[in-house]
């Protein structure tokens, strides 16, 4: 029998759909099965900084809407490394023994944390630093945590940029035009990639491979010749300028995001192929709505396999997709990188096999 725990978790890092449903399969295995308590710690580790800690005690006859709900009910926070933490008066401090102290003081034997690569190696350097017992579950819309085929988040992201593709097929046959549909995508191509494929997209720009503008001229000029009056392209916000350049603007906090590429493409498109171009850039809208299937799928998995693993007191572990099983490793293999788009992967030869120009 295992030892009754009262376990932690919160989600950390920006929202995306598939952290509810995560929430609601931990709650149902560590109460139904184990009988655990279980404590959601809000607004991530600013809960933990709080005194008494934010926190509330999950129940299972309260948590069955959260199959279908978006975001997420503990909030979230992608602001403040606790390492350097920005303070009112402009000074940076280093508060993570605060959040160690929150972790004590509300007697929790082991804390899931659910977040993308940034987030768990933050967790993992307080857990380290604290003694904490830590388990992980992956998510993020890029889908590109180390060692794991699916990430909560990404297939609803995916979903909503094929729609996207969907709707700007019309207008763009119908005006002839050149529709840009700019997608999230901070380090790597996955959204771009998949959404592309199968929302029908003409040309698919991801960071992993170069363009160039000619190219992908030279390609809308030949669906002209050929009759076609209108292109799709879907191009991933970290895609740079042809000459290596960052596109980016500034946020009303002064930080610096990625922004701004498809239009630098409309722009440039417009001149070398005489194509009337038009720019939709997809933003915040990929990471909210109604969870896909399959995001609820995977949550679910993960949720159950995380409270496995702290029965198990397997700790320092995070749980990974793969091969269609929910696969336990060590978070530091998990964060040792940022999983990219293989130039030579499946996918990619999928898109050129079928037409689709990648720009180069």
């Amino acid at each position: 029998m295992v030892e009754h725990k009262r376990i932690g978790i919160l989600t950390s890092g920006g929202d995306c759909a598939g952290l509810n449903p995560a929430i609601r399969a931990v709650v149902y295995r560590a109460i139904g099965t184990y009988n655990w308590e279980v404590f959601g710690i809000q607004q991530a580790t600013l809960g933990l900084m709080e005194r008494p800690p934010k926190a509330i005690k999950l129940e299972i006859e309260k948590i069955d809407p959260l199959l279908t709900a978006g975001g997420t009910i503990l909030g979230t926070t992608n602001k403040g490394d606790p390492f350097g933490f920005p303070m009112p008066d402009g000074t940076v401090r280093d508060r993570s023994e605060e959040i160690i102290e929150g972790y004590r003081l509300l007697e929790l034997d082991a804390l899931i944390g659910i977040g993308g690569d940034g987030s768990l190696t933050i967790l993992r350097k307080l857990a380290q630093q604290g003694n904490l017992n830590l388990v992980g579950i992956p998510k993020t819309i890029d889908n590109d945590v180390n060692c794991t085929e699916l990430s909560i988040g990404f297939n609803t992201a995916v979903k909503i940029a094929t729609e996207a593709l969907d709707r700007l097929h019309f207008t763009a046959a119908s005006h002839s035009r050149v529709m840009i549909l700019e997608v999230m995508g901070r380090d790597a191509g996955h959204i771009a990639l998949n959404a592309g494929i199968a929302g029908g997209a003409d040309v698919i720009l991801i960071p992993e491979i170069p363009y160039q503008i000619e190219r992908i001229c030279d390609y809308i000029r030949k669906r002209q010749d050929l009759g076609k009056n209108y292109s799709l392209v879907i191009v991933a916000e970290a895609v740079r300028t042809e000459t290596g350049e960052a596109v980016t603007t500034n946020d009303s906090l002064g930080q610096s995001r990625f922004g701004g590429i498809g239009q630098y493409l409309a722009d440039k498109l417009a001149a070398c192929s005489s194509a009337e171009t038009r720019v939709t850039v997809l933003g915040h809208i990929q990471r909210g709505g109604i969870p896909s299937p399959t995001d609820r799928l995977i949550a679910s998995a993960f949720g159950v396999a995380a409270v496995d693993l702290i029965a198990e007191e397997k700790y320092d572990h995070v749980v990974t997709w793969q091969n269609r099983q929910a696969i336990a490793v060590p978070i530091a293999d998990a964060i040792s990188k940022y999983r990219a788009v293989d130039p030579n992967d499946t996918l990619v030869k999928t898109a050129r096999s079928i037409g689709i120009c990648l720009g180069d």
